[in-house]
């Protein structure tokens, strides 16, 4: 799980960072400053996410602490600006959180000696 919870935190972080730079650029140009600040918190949920899964393939605490930072930053952009998508992105970042706590309680294997 932790393999997965890794790919998929740094694929959507991906996707979070190309669309909230969309957004965030979009609202620049038409002149929209609620979509512009939805874009730049966008790009900051991105940047967490990307964290998270670095560190969710050997440390899933400090992975938990990341994704949960982006999922409450996603979840209050999402309902304080135009930028609605942040909503689903902020859902994300609170399901890869429980994965992520889930693979911290998982007890660490011991390697035999040969």
């Amino acid at each position: 799980m932790k393999l997965a919870s890794g790919i998929i935190s740094l694929l959507f972080g991906f996707a979070v960072l190309f669309q909230s730079l969309l957004v965030g650029v979009g609202g620049t140009i038409v002149g929209e400053t609620s979509a512009s600040q939805g874009g730049s918190v966008g790009a900051l949920v991105a940047l967490l996410l990307m964290i998270g899964g670095a560190f969710a393939f050997q440390v899933p605490k400090v992975a938990m602490v990341f994704t949960g930072l982006s999922g409450l930053l996603g979840l209050a952009a999402g309902s304080t600006t135009v930028f609605k998508d942040m909503t689903v992105w902020g859902v994300v970042g609170v399901i890869l959180t429980v994965i992520n706590y889930f693979n911290s309680r998982k007890p660490k294997r011991v390697q035999q000696p040969p």
